[in-house]
């Protein structure tokens, strides 16, 4: 449904603004550029819409991809509470047993590479099953084995599984939103990466306190099973290269149980698979890609800088642990509960930065003579999108100096706990912001190269992450938790020019190689 506006003058001006998408209630929208041409008496067709899910169907697809993001997080940290217990029963000292948590590091970074290129081309569906499987069979070898070796082992495959999902999660955001409301939808998709962290020492705590170390491994094998039942019976697939806007069905072997959306039905479907088929065709996926999308100049310095503000995240959460014994003589239940704050600070992020995102991407747009349109995506090349998402980002970023600089010193200096607790809130909120935004730009800019462009970034960012883990504590035992936090606000600052080097110059790097300039 359209409604024609007409501006009278000595030439008539027709705006045109769709109020309603042929796929269902959907509300996502991107931008469409305002036309002025001659009196006319009637709109031209519109495009097909950006995709045929229901705005419900479509919460539900991006739902169920964010609690499987889940597992990656959570697998990393929630035996910390169980070390001591793996230390006694392995025979082996607490150092070894930290050993397996920056393998499992590194090897979440080396994971995506290939199965984010693998998704992009084949599909979000079989990728994550495929992957999910495997993690299901590992993590019960791991309830079941009983020496070092096989733990160190059965870690790295354990990573490479729950890694691989997670960065296919956040592609089906980029499948189904368009950029005008990407900000909240991705803070939606990345729930399960920021809470993971937080909620994943809590679980951990609470089942060695009660049933030993053995047991988070059985817990992580039926959460596996229960999301691959899931997925099987009513996940659809959401590749672009596979289904289009889903107006085009998926191979029969791909399809879910229970299909939440009947393609042939659409009647635009036609013209999305014309669409489709005109596009690139995909090539034939290689560790390799991930690795050339970061050496373009505005994508190399937004993975960079999110690398060096994931050695912050994880230098903080890393140390928590050992903070808070030390300091308050906390038991492995007590440490895990004092991670609440942390993910009650990612989750509200949605409701702040994720609006303001939204919001001036709107607002960037009316001043470049642009108009919302509900559920249409367009070629926003000659769009500032970098303006749009920096403009949030940049003061998220200072932020977040000042919180860890003031959660660092309030933890130097054992006030009472609810002063650390207060400043993890706020530090969480603000990073959470920061890395969500800045992962929604890099997808802004790779729309159809999603995964790979996520498997990129991850992969940075946990190299370097590995590094912060190991260094966090010694560190720390050298110079305090106080300047800690100021060498990592420091850090921070003086890094944030790689966004500025982006905000000034990333629209024009990004138009010279569409070849527009």
């Amino acid at each position: 449904m359209s409604q024609i506006v007409k501006d009278k003058g000595p030439q008539e001006v027709v705006h045109t603004i769709e109020l309603g998408s042929l796929g269902g209630n959907s509300s996502s929208a991107s931008l469409q550029p305002l036309s002025q041409t001659p009196s006319e008496a009637a709109a031209p067709p519109p495009p097909p819409p950006h995709t045929v899910l229901t705005e419900r169907k479509k919460i539900m697809t991006i739902a169920i991809a964010a609690i499987v993001g889940f597992l990656a997080p959570v697998s990393a940290n929630i035996y910390y509470p169980a070390i001591d217990q793996l230390s006694d029963d392995l025979h082996v000292s607490v150092s070894k047993i930290n050993l397996t948590i920056t393998t499992y590091m590194i090897f979440q970074g080396v994971a995506p590479l290939v199965t984010g290129s693998i998704s992009d081309v084949y599909g979000r569906r079989p990728t994550m099953l495929v992957c999910l499987i495997t993690y299901l069979a590992v993590n019960i070898g791991l309830a079941l084995q009983d020496n070092y070796i096989a733990l160190i082992v059965l870690r790295t495959f354990q990573s490479c599984g729950s890694s691989a999902i997670s960065v296919v999660g956040i592609a089906v955001t980029a499948d189904l939103v368009t950029r005008s409301e990407r900000g909240k939808y991705m803070i939606y998709s990345s729930l399960g990466t920021t809470m993971g962290p937080a909620l994943g020492p809590i679980i951990g705590g609470v089942l060695a306190q009660f049933l030993r170390w053995r047991s988070i491994f059985w817990f992580l094998a039926i959460f596996a099973a229960a999301m691959i039942i899931l997925i099987l019976v009513c996940f659809p697939e959401t590749c672009r290269m596979v289904v289009g806007n889903g107006s085009i069905p998926a191979p029969r072997w791909n399809r879910p149980l229970i299909p939440i959306v009947q393609p042939s039905a659409y009647e635009g479907a036609e013209a999305a698979k014309k669409e489709l088929d005109d596009g690139p065709k995909p090539r034939r996926p290689t560790p390799i890609d991930s690795i050339k999308i970061a050496l373009e100049k505005e994508t190399g310095a937004i993975i960079a800088f999110c690398s060096i503000l994931y050695c912050g995240y994880f230098a903080v959460l890393s140390s928590l642990s050992s903070e808070l014994g030390e300091k308050y003589g906390y038991n492995s239940l007590q440490i895990g509960l004092c991670y609440i704050p942390y993910g009650i600070g990612s989750l509200t992020s949605r409701w702040t930065v994720g609006r303001f995102v939204d919001w001036n991407f709107r607002r960037l747009g009316r001043q470049h003579g642009m108009e919302v349109v509900n559920n249409r995506q367009v070629d926003l090349i000659e769009f500032p999108v970098e303006k749009a998402r920096l403009q949030i980002t940049l003061p998220m970023v200072y932020m977040s100096c000042i919180c860890i600089i003031g959660y660092g010193w309030v933890m130097n200096y054992r006030t009472h706990v609810a002063g650390p607790l207060i400043m993890l809130f706020f530090t969480a909120h603000t990073i959470a912001g920061a890395t969500s935004t800045l992962v929604t730009l890099l997808i802004d800019c790779h729309v159809k190269r999603a995964a790979t462009v996520t498997a990129s970034n991850t992969m940075f960012r946990c190299f370097l992450g590995a590094g912060a883990v190991a260094a966090a504590v010694p560190i720390i035992n050298a110079i305090g938790m106080g300047w800690m936090g100021t060498l990592i606000a420091v850090l921070w600052a003086v890094s944030s020019v790689l966004l500025w080097g982006v905000l000034l110059w990333g629209h024009d790097y990004r138009k010279k190689r569409a070849g527009r300039i």
